[in-house]
């Protein structure tokens, strides 16, 4: 049997058309595994790869952020599988973090940032990876510098999505000042753009970017350093729009005109508003990347390694970069990109705009003086 005949008898295997008594008969196990792995290796995912009489379930629990998916690979994916993607979405990682110590959170996969993950291991809150299990997943196709968080003493617990920075989005029409610093962002908050700015509810961006205002590092846990950045903050609170980490619907809509923003938020806004612009503070803010990991505990492990290794493979992963704007970090998805993306400056911002940024630390995430700041910013 020929390639294409096979990629078609087991099209036909997916959608319902055939048996799976009849795929294997038509095919033989040995040679579709050794056709899929030679030739399309994303498609080792689910029943294929689950293996005789193995099922990955009906469903996988993803919590992740938002704007951050092509739903598209999601539907292809249950198709593919039977297991449809349910997804939880949040703002921060201290979200993630306080929801996983809680308990049942039934999550099967999560999405957490650099910074984070030796906490994660530290509390004994996620699994080290099985990488036979995600076939697509290939270390040497990353920078070192985006995937080496995921790896906490010898041990692989966390595999690259994507990357990106944190900057400020903003209307062109209504913000004429075209912001390039966080001197500017919140100096323009307190004034023309009073009421129509919007902060992350997220400490670590909040607190880092109104530490940024005074040259004090993102990651500052000084107690001085932290109280001028509080102060800063209750100055501003009643100038914001809101504080909230799905800054689109409000800018979308006209209701706010600026925004904190991470690089997928502002590809997307300037995509269907080329009024909409995106700038990094020159005095340096948060670069980062996030990671697919597995919960201790996941009740559709099967599904979990299905899906994370279904979105790595470089064809689906494109598909999620031409739909949420984040660059991967794959080399090998970079390559399917075109042009125009590839040289987009909020994508890619240059080397030297990027050279000032900042990797979250993790003490910032369980840090009890920016949790308790946070917290009195919010409450003002």
């Amino acid at each position: 049997m020929d390639k294409k005949t096979f990629i078609k008898t087991m099209r036909s295997w997916e959608n319902g058309s055939i048996t799976r008594r009849e795929f294997l008969g038509k095919t033989g196990l040995g040679l579709a595994m050794a056709v899929v792995a030679a030739n399309s290796p994303g498609l080792l995912t689910g029943k294929a790869f689950a293996g005789e009489g193995a099922a990955i379930g009906d469903r996988v629990t993803l919590a992740t952020w938002p704007n951050y998916h092509s739903q598209e690979n999601f539907e292809a994916f249950a198709k593919a599988t039977g297991a449809r993607v349910q997804m939880n979405v949040f703002g921060s990682n201290e979200e993630m973090l306080a929801k996983l110590q809680a308990g049942g959170s039934g999550w099967d996969v999560f999405v957490p940032t650099n910074y984070t993950i030796s906490t994660y291991v530290k509390l004994g809150l996620i699994e080290p990876l099985d990488l036979s299990r995600i076939p697509n997943f290939d270390a040497k196709a990353f920078q070192e510098r985006f995937m080496a968080q995921g790896t906490v003493d010898g041990k692989v617990y966390a595999v690259p999505k994507n990357w990106g920075t944190t900057g400020m989005v903003y209307d062109a029409r209504k913000v004429k000042d075209k912001p390039d610093s966080w001197k500017q962002f919140w100096d323009l908050t307190l004034s023309s753009a009073s009421g129509r700015t919007i902060v992350h509810d997220y400490q670590l961006t909040a607190i880092g970017n109104a530490l940024k205002y005074y040259g004090y590092s993102f990651n500052s846990l000084e107690p001085k350093e932290l109280a001028d950045a509080e102060k800063l903050l209750i100055q501003a609170k009643p100038h914001l729009f809101a504080i909230n980490s799905d800054i689109q619907p409000s800018l979308r809509n006209g209701d706010a005109w600026m925004a904190m923003a991470w690089t997928g938020d502002a590809s997307q806004l300037h995509r269907d508003n080329p009024d909409m612009q995106f700038s990094l503070g020159k005095e340096g803010g948060e670069l980062w990347s996030d990671f697919f990991a597995i919960p201790k505990g996941s009740e559709h492990s099967d599904a979990a390694y299905a899906l994370i290794n279904y979105l790595l493979d470089p064809a689906h992963n494109k598909m999620e970069v031409l739909a949420h704007g984040y660059p991967s970090g794959d080399k090998r998805v970079d390559a399917l990109l075109p042009k125009e993306m590839l040289d987009d400056p909020i994508m890619y911002p240059a080397a030297e705009r990027l050279s000032v940024l900042e990797f979250g630390a993790a003490a910032t995430l369980t840090s009890p003086a920016r949790a308790e700041l946070m917290a009195r910013f919010k409450a003002a």
